[in-house]
């Protein structure tokens, strides 16, 4: 019997699978730069969607392999000790969380927050306002009634 290659059948879930891992750049390393974190979490979010990396454990070691030097390498040793410990797995919600309050920017939420409170509509167009208007909301994380109430002061 010989060994004949065969060529590999290209599904339309192939392509599409192979499409999307060539779109989605790897986010490369974070360095503990917190004005970065927040594209760098954006762009691993992405890599690890379009590379299919679903298992908990899976995600939070792709993350942590891509942290690199100073606190984060500090950080990166507290939490392999973590998860060698006794369970040796962590909640993806608390991880997310987590990592999140560790290196996020703490003056753009401040920033967000500040400017919400005097942010007008003036001559915006409606929709814009609103995208505006609900992406300061996410940032500043001021709740729904809070909102509600700037909305109809600064309308």
């Amino acid at each position: 019997m010989s060994n004949i290659l065969v060529p590999a059948v290209a599904t339309n879930e192939n392509i599409q699978a192979g499409m999307l891992k060539n779109m989605v750049l790897d986010p490369e390393w974070f360095n503990g730069d917190r004005t970065k974190f927040e594209d760098w979490w954006r762009g691993i979010r992405l890599f690890l969607k379009s590379n299919r990396v679903m298992e908990t454990d899976d995600r939070i070691t792709v993350i942590l392999a891509r942290l690199r030097g100073g606190v984060v390498g500090i950080y990166i040793q507290r939490k392999l000790d973590e998860l060698d410990g006794e369970t040796g797995t962590q909640d993806w919600e608390d991880f997310v969380q987590e990592i999140k309050i560790t290196f996020s920017d703490k003056t753009k939420a401040a920033d967000a927050e500040w400017k919400i409170e005097t942010f007008k509509q003036e001559k915006k167009n409606t929709v814009d306002f609103m995208i505006e208007f609900n992406a300061l909301a996410m940032k500043a994380n001021i709740d729904e009634l809070h909102a509600i109430f700037l909305l109809k002061k600064n309308v």
